[in-house]
């Protein structure tokens, strides 16, 4: 496959720029539906069609400025049984994912606000930390 988005320059072509992203999170999607780990939860995803335009929308806003997301990304993570082991994954093939589907400078950019949010997230679900040093899910009742 041809990746012409991976030529631009530094002022990326909105519409390469949008393809690009959109590559990015099908692709991404494609890989954590067969990842064991996170497939179980991805294949849990109710109208996954849907799902992925909310999440180019947010990509889209994150690394172009597009005005389409204005959600808010934590509440609907919150509900879901994660661990540090997931978002440790999350971030791996994530990574991956950028740096094959966008242009350097977005990729990295994608990368640090991905990480950001993982550690956010990872902040508010485990506020606290095991004996290892760990951190550990907050006890439900």
């Amino acid at each position: 496959m041809e990746r012409d988005v991976l030529t631009l320059g530094p002022t990326h072509d909105p519409m390469i720029a949008e393809a690009a992203i959109e590559r990015l999170v099908r692709r991404f999607y494609e890989r954590g539906d067969v990842d064991d780990l996170l497939g179980p939860i991805f294949r849990a995803i109710p109208k996954l069609e849907e799902h992925l335009g909310v999440i180019i929308d947010f990509w889209s806003r994150q690394l172009i400025g597009s005005d389409r997301y204005t959600g808010r990304p934590f509440p609907p993570h919150w509900k879901l049984e994660l661990t540090p082991e997931h978002f440790d994954r999350w971030m791996a093939l994530f990574s991956r994912t950028a740096h094959e589907e966008l242009p350097a400078d977005l990729a990295e950019k994608a990368i640090e606000k991905a990480g950001h949010m993982s550690t956010a997230f990872q902040a508010a679900m485990f506020p606290l930390r095991g004996p290892d040093g760990r951190p550990m899910r907050l006890p439900r009742d």
